[in-house]
């Protein structure tokens, strides 16, 4: 059984009105009477179900929540109120390879990156030609990952990921990983998942693949819930606002005509 259930979720930040960076900063900063803080809402009263085989996209401008919503979801923030239930094993994929040590070899970096996904050392040792095998990179193994690429060390996080037979995945902007080989390979093991049933939540900028991908979006506002129905209509709504501020902007820049 895999489910994800919202309800109420608020999620607040504090920011102070003074950034700090020595100690005799802060000390100034404390006798000054100068320690005030601001409060910053990243997610005001989000509500919805992911129901078991549901792929869900979620959309919005930078600063939206979207990140922060997965990371709740993925047990790495706390809500400041309200409640979150994910059901069935949970793979989060929101910074692919930050898990990795840069002085550790890739497959060393394979299985301390599974143990901290939540597989013991057997399962990982069953899963490991498999997982080289989808990343394509077989005779790096045993290089220290600090020699990769950017591209490789995505490449292995995403197969570590996907190699965890999840029942929930959290996929925060990783739909376009590696190369068009392997972003192509990477949508396929996606979909497999979907036909399996799997319940996905997925945050993209990507607006075509969402379109794609999923058949049901949300889109999300200075923390605000604007919008949840199908892709379709959420993806139209959403490109809609954003031409509609662009022009905003562009008419707000443009230079006033004088009279002759």
């Amino acid at each position: 059984m895999s489910r994800i259930e919202v309800r109420d979720l608020w999620k607040r930040y504090r920011r102070p009105h003074q950034r700090v960076s020595t100690l005799k900063e802060a000390l100034l900063a404390f006798f000054r009477g100068q320690t005030g803080y601001e409060e910053f809402w990243a997610l005001r009263s989000i509500s919805f179900t992911v129901e078991p085989g549901e792929v869900v996209g979620v959309v919005g401008p930078n600063g939206s929540g979207k990140s922060t919503l997965l990371a709740i979801l993925a047990r790495v923030l706390v809500p400041t109120r309200g409640t979150v239930r994910v059901e069935g094993r949970v793979c989060p994929m929101l910074e692919l390879g930050t898990g990795f040590h840069p002085d550790l070899t890739g497959r060393e970096n394979v299985y301390l990156n599974a143990s901290l996904l939540g597989l013991n050392r057997r399962e990982t040792r069953d899963r490991y030609g498999a997982i080289v095998e989808f990343a394509e990179l077989a005779e790096f193994m045993e290089a220290p990952v600090k020699t990769y690429s950017s591209g490789m060390v995505v490449r292995l996080g995403f197969s570590v990921a996907v190699h965890l037979d999840p029942d929930v995945l959290l996929i925060d902007e990783v739909l376009g990983v590696g190369d068009e080989h392997f972003q192509h390979k990477s949508f396929e093991r996606l979909m497999e998942f979907k036909q399996q049933g799997k319940t996905i939540l997925v945050v993209s900028h990507e607006l075509n693949a969402i379109g794609r991908f999923c058949e049901r979006a949300i889109w999300l506002d200075h923390g605000h819930m604007m919008m949840d129905s199908t892709s379709d209509q959420v993806v139209q709504k959403y490109r809609s606002a954003v031409e509609e501020v662009e022009r905003a902007a562009a008419q707000a820049k443009a230079p006033h005509a004088h009279p002759v």
